[in-house]
Parts: structure tokens; sequence; C-alpha cells
């Protein structure tokens, strides 16, 4: 007991004396910026200096910002700032105990004359860097085709990810907003960026995880962060007008066109983007090899939109207003098998055909006002109308054993049976349907904060308010044939109206305090409270046997069965605790939130009726850790655990048939789920050598996570699903990325390696009962691995690439579903600029899948695609291209998708071969000196090293 007493006074003892030390010292601070484009020196070199010998006592570099902030005794120092390429700022500072805090303000660096001029070789610009917990890429060292927008940049960097679906990831976390100089750009759209802002007006791309309004302006960590990207745009462009005309035909009536317009100065940004294509957002061809992700279906996308950026030292504002419109038509093959039972499969096979078209109006704003230094006011209103006028036409088949033929074959007969014993086909289902949607969503939040003290005593008020309306229409004809059954029920058709409105009222309040307790040391404590309110009443209309799809809805016999209205109310308390500790190299913030919830259920269907309330308390315990190695290397450490509650109407005993193959049954017994989500994060980058490992590691489980429990029709083919918890999902997933320049700098070489291991566990069975036997479990473990090695230099640059996608799944129902795939690709890109202003791009690559049982999945396939570009005009503002894709015509659009229930491989119809030609002209009218020596057609460098020699 002596021992842990004495033990903690010395701790205590030693903090203090810790504490009075620091006390003891004083602080310099400042920000660095380049004198002519006004925007912030990265890692320039700030000393402080003895006199009158002029020794280094202390220094550091300058962060993402620009910004510095030193610790140093009382005393007389000269003060010495600088920076390749600037001429070195050197001043006399003072401080005192009086004084012991300087802020020497904005200090403006000059391009050094002298030296540019002597400078005979440019250097290589490293492809990235790690500042702390952000990325920094540079655009210089990634080559791609002239004229690419900033989605074909995005696939060269380490570590990023672009689907079919514009979804980007960056080290396995998703990019949710982009944003230019710090300021937001179209709000939550990430695609707009990166379908329309060319790649020559990007200077550097920072990945960072951005902190909620809420975090940053009370320090408290509230899980809300969200990952972005930041775009710096080059030197020179941020001082003037510049915009791109981008127009382009080719075969197969493809067409493409682009207006972007920007108007930067000092502060203010604002930028009109405007688009129109059928060719599903394709990027340039000759970016580079591998599997090339395609959007599913034929696409025509128009849209229309602008963005506004303004800040002075009081007040900072941002907006946007973007119309978007979509038509989607897409066709798709499917053959699947799902597991039911240890011994039997049921096997389908499809053909889809659905017309989606979506209309989006968005318009939001985001304004900051400090109207002194201890306050600061944030309003976010948001409003968006949506509407949707989708078709849908599907044919299927069901078997009880493996039909062997593809899905082609057994499509094209016109009897089924001719190829397929009766005995072995469950159903066909022909059903075409029709939806309509309108909704509108108009909403904000407001955030007040007070700073108390400068040592970290702050009070803060958000509120939030979310209003929706929307209402949706549902027609359908459905034609089912039974081949077990009788001859009675053998055949079913179903003619279907559904019109369902929806109206729901959300409102949230939460108020945040942080008390400092000792330096560095902060309790922070919050309340929130959050009432939602929603109303539906779905009407269902059985139609008359001779109604169509024509929109009509007289005639019709309500279904009081399927007809159902919900009212639902809930109340949610939640009261967080946190400790926050500090320290130059460190941060740690631990908390726990407790959150007792009230729900009212008002719900009636047919003859059942009910009122029911539910009252649950949920807890959040939270962790997050950061240790800075140096500038740019850190360690991160996150927690996260969860509970939630099942939704209501799961918990109803009510059964809902509106799809006879797909009954629905709900579930009193479900229990609470918890999740627990790990986090870990680790970057090194040594500026040095240019070499760099960035590494990202997750594990998350559900704890009496809610499955569904499916029981198998074998006579029909259907199932009836129920909700049930069940234990046994778990996913662990992580990426090691590196940087790799070798001694000639020119030559790079980039790795990324993935592993995700999957735990899946479903309830199968088709008995009326199922038990922890029909318990399945599906192991998958994925492996990937890109390999990239590329030489440049200042008119050529050659990639060889690799990758390698490995699959090993094993299944617990059937061991005859073990499959072991693998996806691989190797080729070659270049990008070459030739002395008249001519650039040649192409890629080629052999794309290769092997290890599917349908033996038309195992291909290969010699992808080559090709651009040849010229520029001309008065400062090469303008540029005249051809564009070839899929030269060989070699490309399928094939996905393969694996849960514990079932195994699916789909092919969609997509944009494959064709060619293009295509015209851009730039305007480029900037001030200063940066944007003079550019002129039109700008193609400069970066920072103070100028424009890029050819």
């Amino acid at each position: 007991m002596k021992t842990w007493v004495m033990g903690l006074l010395l701790m205590f003892a030693g903090t203090a004396t810790f504490a009075q030390g620091n006390s003891r010292l004083g602080k310099i601070s400042g920000s660095v910026i380049d004198a002519d484009d006004q925007s912030p020196v990265m890692e320039a070199t700030v000393q402080v200096l003895s006199l009158p010998d002029s020794t280094m006592v202390t220094g550091q570099s300058t962060d993402l910002n620009g910004r510095f902030s030193i610790n140093v005794r009382p005393g007389n120092y000269a003060l010495k700032i600088s920076f390749i390429g600037y001429t070195s700022d050197v001043r006399r500072v003072s401080i005192t105990k009086s004084k012991p805090n300087l802020n020497i303000g904005t200090v403006k660096m000059h391009m050094d004359a002298v030296m540019l001029e002597a400078a005979t070789v440019v250097a290589q610009a490293p492809e990235v860097t790690a500042v702390a917990d952000t990325l920094v890429y540079n655009s210089s060292a990634y080559r791609v085709p002239e004229g690419s927008a900033l989605e074909e940049l995005v696939k060269k960097l380490p570590g990023a990810e672009v689907d079919e679906n514009g979804k980007i990831t960056i080290n396995g976390k998703e990019i949710t907003k982009i944003m230019i100089d710090g300021k937001e750009f179209f709000a939550d759209d990430p695609n707009i960026a990166m379908k329309n802002l060319p790649v020559n007006i990007i200077d550097k791309v920072r990945a960072y995880d951005k902190q909620s309004d809420m975090a940053r302006v009370t320090g408290i960590e509230d899980g809300e962060e969200e990952t972005v990207l930041d775009l710096s745009v080059k030197p020179g462009m941020n001082h003037g007008f510049f915009g791109n005309v981008d127009g382009a035909y080719g075969t197969e009536d493809r067409y493409s066109a682009k207006l972007l317009a920007n108007y930067f100065k000092d502060k203010k940004q604002f930028t009109v983007i405007g688009s129109a294509n059928n060719v599903n957002d394709n990027s340039f061809p000759g970016g580079g090899g591998g599997f090339r992700r395609q959007e599913n279906g034929l696409t025509a996308v128009k849209m229309l939109g602008a963005n506004f950026a303004t800040e002075n030292d009081k007040f900072k504002s941002e907006g946007s207003i973007n119309f978007n419109y979509k038509d989607a038509d897409q066709i798709s093959k499917q053959s699947s098998e799902t597991f039911v039972s240890t011994e039997s499969s049921s096997f389908k096979n499809a053909m889809d055909h659905t017309r989606n078209k979506t209309t989006n109006l968005t318009a939001d704003a985001f304004m900051e006002w400090r109207p002194d230094t201890m306050t600061t006011l944030i309003f976010r209103p948001r409003i968006r109308y949506g509407k949707t006028d989708n078709s849908n036409g599907q044919n299927s088949y069901t078997f009880d054993q493996d039909p062997v033929y593809s899905t082609d074959e057994l499509f094209n007969t016109d009897d089924i049976t001719s190829l397929v014993p009766e005995a072995n086909i469950v159903n066909s289902v022909l059903k075409n349907s029709l939806s309509k949607s309108d909704d509108i969503t108009a909403g904000g939040s407001v955030i007040i904060n007070r700073r108390l003290n400068s040592e970290g005593r702050n009070i803060t008020f958000r509120g939030r308010y979310n209003y929706t309306n929307s209402s949706s229409e549902q027609f359908s004809l459905s034609e089912t044939e039974y081949f077990q059954q009788t001859d009675e029920e053998r055949f079913e058709r179903l003619n279907r109206y559904i019109n369902t409105p929806t109206k729901n009222s959300e409102y949230n309040a939460r108020l945040t305090y942080s008390e400092p307790i000792f330096k560095g040391g902060f309790l922070q404590f919050g309340y929130n409270f959050q009432y939602s309110h929603s109303t539906t009443d779905r009407s269902t209309y059985d139609m008359p046997e001779e109604w169509t799809l024509d929109g009509n809805t007289s005639g019709g016999t309500l279904n009081t069965d399927l007809s159902k209205n919900a009212t639902y109310n809930y109340y949610n308390h939640q009261v967080d605790v946190s400790f926050r500790w500090i320290r130059e190299k460190m941060r740690f913030n631990i908390g726990m939130s407790f959150q007792p919830q009230c729900s009212t259920l008002s719900y009636s269907q047919g003859d059942y009726q009910v009122d029911t309330v539910r009252n649950v308390f949920n807890f959040t315990p939270t962790l997050d850790f950061r240790y800075r190695f140096s500038k740019t290397s850190q360690l991160r450490i996150r927690y996260r655990g969860r509970s939630s509650q099942p939704d209501m109407i799961d918990l109803l005993p009510i059964s809902d048939n509106t799809d006879p193959l797909n009954v629905t049954v709900g579930n009193p017994g479900l229990k609470p789920t918890f999740t627990n989500h790990l986090r870990v994060e680790y970057n090194i980058f040594k500026t040095e050598t240019q070499r760099g490992m960035f590494s990202f590691f997750s594990f998350q489980n559900v704890l009496n996570d809610i499955s569904n429990r499916r029981i198998y029709n074998s006579e029909t083919g259907g199932y009836t699903t129920m909700p049930e918890n069940i234990n046994g999902n778990w996913n662990l997933f992580g990426i090691v990325g590196s940087n790799i320049a070798l001694r000639d700098k020119r030559f790079t070489i980039n790795t990324f390696t993935r592993a995700n291991y999957q735990n899946m566990v479903s309830y199968i069975s088709d008995n009326q009962t199922t038990t922890d036997a029909d318990k399945n479990t599906t192991k998958r473990l994925s492996l990937g691995e890109r390999l990239r090695g590329t030489f440049r230099n200042d008119w050529w640059e050659l990639s060889l690439n690799g990758s390698l996608d490995y699959t090993h799944s094993r299944n617990s129902y059937q061991t005859s579903n073990n499959m072991d795939t693998y996806q691989f690709s190797y080729g070659a890109s270049t990008n070459v600029r030739l002395p008249w202003n001519m650039t040649i791009s192409t890629d080629i690559s052999q794309n290769s899948r092997r290890g599917y049982t349908d033996a038309s999945m195992n291909r290969d396939e010699l992808i080559w695609n090709a651009q040849i570009a010229q520029d001309f005009l008065k400062g090469n503002a303008a540029t005249v291209s051809i564009q070839f894709y899929d030269i060989l015509k070699n490309q399928s659009n094939i996905s393969r998708t694996i849960s514990a229930a079932v195994r699916q491989d789909t092919e969609y119809n997509a944009i494959y071969s064709y060619c293009m030609v295509h015209f851009i002209y730039r305007l480029n009218l900037f001030g200063g000196k940066q944007g003079q020596m550019g002129g039109p057609g700008f193609r400069g460098g970066h920072g103070p090293h100028g424009p890029r020699r050819f």
C-alpha cells in the first residue's frame, strides 16, 4: 500500500514540476505565406537563434496551413524563416515574463530570383508525403492523359480506389467531401468535382480526416469526422478567371460536353460547372492498365451547378446549388445459388431490364461568424428536391438443381422443359413494374460556441432540424407459374398498385461544456435531446385483370390485409462524459455516452392494431489516441462501441405477404445489438529519401447482430423471412502501402497490399422450423496486391503495373461450394509529350479470371486504350484529341457477390468499344506575377520552382 501511495505522490509531483517548468516558457507563433499568390508555405524552416552568436536554440517546420508555434524561454533572439526558392526572412524578437506570448502575424516570403535563374535542373516532385495525419499527393508527379478530370488523377494515387458507382476510398476510408483550398466544394457530392474538375489546375491533393463543426469548435471528438480530399489550386491560378470548354463526339452516337468557369481572388471563390454526356462519365483512355471498373448499364447525365466561398477576418461563407438528371438503362443476366440446407440449394437464373430516371435539385450553405475572439456562430441550411421515374422488367426461373445451361441458353429456348426436366423446375416469374416518387427535404443546423477563458473552458449549443415529405407510387404486373403445384394452384397473377405518402420531422438540441483541470487536460460534459416524428400510410390496391401499366389507378379494390398505417415517435436523451489530454506529440480522448430512449408506435394492418411503448438504455464507449513521432510519422488508435435497437415494426408479430415469394414475419423476441469497431493507422515518410509507408487496420464485430432467418418452400421457391439475433459476424480488414523513390529519383515503386477476412453467419432451412443446426457460416479471405513501377522525366512517363486479387471462400453447409478464385492483371501505360506540343497516351493490360465454376467467367481479356492529343493556339490554350476505348473489343462487365446465404454472378451491359474526337479550350486570365508567367493554357509547376520544363 505504501508503495502505491509513494508512486502516486511521485507521479503528481512530477506532473506539477513539469507543468511549472512549462509555465516558465514563452511562445512565438505566426504563419508563412507566398507573397505573390497568398498560399500557405508548408514545411518552411523556422529557427530561433541566440544573440549575438546566432547559435540555434530551437526550431520547427510550418504545418499544412503555413502556421508555426514554438516554445522558448524568455530572452532576445533572432527568428529566421527560410525555404528553398525564397529569400530568407530574419527579424529580432523578444520574449519577457510579462509578455511571454508573441504572435508575429503573417510573414510574406518573396521568391529568390537569383536562385531560380541559376537553377538548371527541375527536381522531380515526390509522389506523396505525409505531414502528421495528412497525406499530401503532388499532382505533377502523376501523368494523366491530356484533358483528364480529377477522377483520373485520384485513380493513380497510392491507396486510392474508385468503384463503378463513383465511391472513392483512400486507404480503405470513403471520401465523402471534396474541398478546394480548405473550402467545401459542392458540399456532400464528391462526384461533381471528380467528373468535372480538370487535373491541370490542381497543385496538390491532401487526404485527411476532417472534424465535424462541433468537434472543431469544442475540441470534443464526437465520432462524426469525415475523410476528405482537399485540393490546392496551382500557384498563380487563384488570382483571376480561368475556365474550360470541353466537347466530344464519337461512334455509337456517344457525346460529352463540359463547361467550367472559375473566379478566384484572395479568399474568394466562385465556380460554375455544367456537363452532359452519355458515356457513363468514363475517364480518358491511356491513364493506366489493370481492371478498369465499369459503371453498370448505359447512363446519360446532365448537370448544372454553382459553388461560392468567401472569407474575411470575422465572417466566412460557402454554398452551392446544383441540378442533376440521370437516365440509366441497365440490362443484366444473373445466375445465383442460395444454400437452403446442408444437402441442397436453390438455383435461379434471371434476365432483368431496368430504366431509372432521377432528378435532383440541391442547395446548401455554410456560414461562420466570429464577432470576437471568444465567440463562434455556425449556420448550415440545406434543401433538396428529388424525383424518380423507374421501370423494370424481369423474367426468372428457379430450379432445385443446377440447370447446367447458361442464362442465355435458358432464355433463348421456347420450351424450358426441353432443356431441364419439369421435375427440377420450381417456378418461373414474369414481372413488370413502374415506380414513381417525389420528395422534398429541408433542414439546417446552428452552432453557438463561447470560450470562457484562454485555457480551454468553453460552452457550446447546437440545434438541428430536418423535415422530409415524400410520396411514392408502385405499379406492378406479375405472372408466376409453380411447376410443382396442383393445376388449381399452378398459375398466379397479381396486379397491384401501392401508394405510400411519408412525413418525417426531427429536432435535435445539444449543449456541451469543457473544463480545464490541468495544463493540457480537460473534462468535457454534454447533453443531447432528440425527438423525431414520422407517419407512413401505405395503401395497397388489387387491380382488375385487364389493367395495364399506364399510370391509371382507377378500378382498384383496397386490400385491407396488405395496407398499413404507422405513426412513430422517438425520444432520446444522451449524456456524454469524456476526458481529453493534449501534449506536444500526443492526444488522448476517452469517453462514454449514456442514452435512455423512449419510442412509441401506433400501427394498424388489416384487423391487427397496436399501440406500443418501448423504453431502452444504450451506451457508447469511445477512445481516440494519437502519437506523433515526427512531423511525418504518426500512430492513431480509435475504438468506438455502439448499442442499437431493432426496428419497432420488426418486433410486431405480423406477416406481410405483399410478395408471395418473399413473405416477412416480425419477431417480438429481438434483442439490442452491440457493435465493436477498432481502427489503427500508422504512417511514416522520410523526406530526404522520398520513401514512405502507410497502413490501416480495422476490426469490427457485432454481438446479437440482426440477421434474417429464412425458411425455404421447396414447392413454390419462395422464402419466409424473420429477423433473428445471431452471433459470429465479424470482419478484419488491413492495408499496407508504400511509396519508394530509388536513388535516381526518376524511378519510383508503389505497392498496395490489402487483406480482408469475413466471418458471415445466417440461418437457412427448408423446414418449417429452424434450429442452430441450420446456421450456415461462410468464411471468406480476400487478398489483393497492386504493384507499379514508374520512370518519369520531363517529357516521358512509363509505368509497368500488375495486380492480383485472390478470394478463398469456405461454406459450412456445402463443401462443394468452396471456391478459390483469382483475378489478375498486368500491363503498361505511357504518356509522351513530343516537342511539337503533341502528347500520346496509351495503356494496355491483360486481365484474367480463374477459379469460377461457370466456365464463361474464366476469361482472358486484352484491353487496349489510347489517345493522341495536339495543343495549339497561343499558350497552348486549345487541345484536340482522338480517343480510342477498348480497341480490341475484349472488355466485359462481370461481378460476383458472396454471402453466408448466397453466391451470385451478374453480367451487365456497359459502354465498351468506341472512338471519340475531343476538343478543349482553356481561358485563363490571371493577375499577379505568377499568373503572367503562366499565361493562357498555363501548365506551371509547383511552389517556388516555377513552370515545369519540357
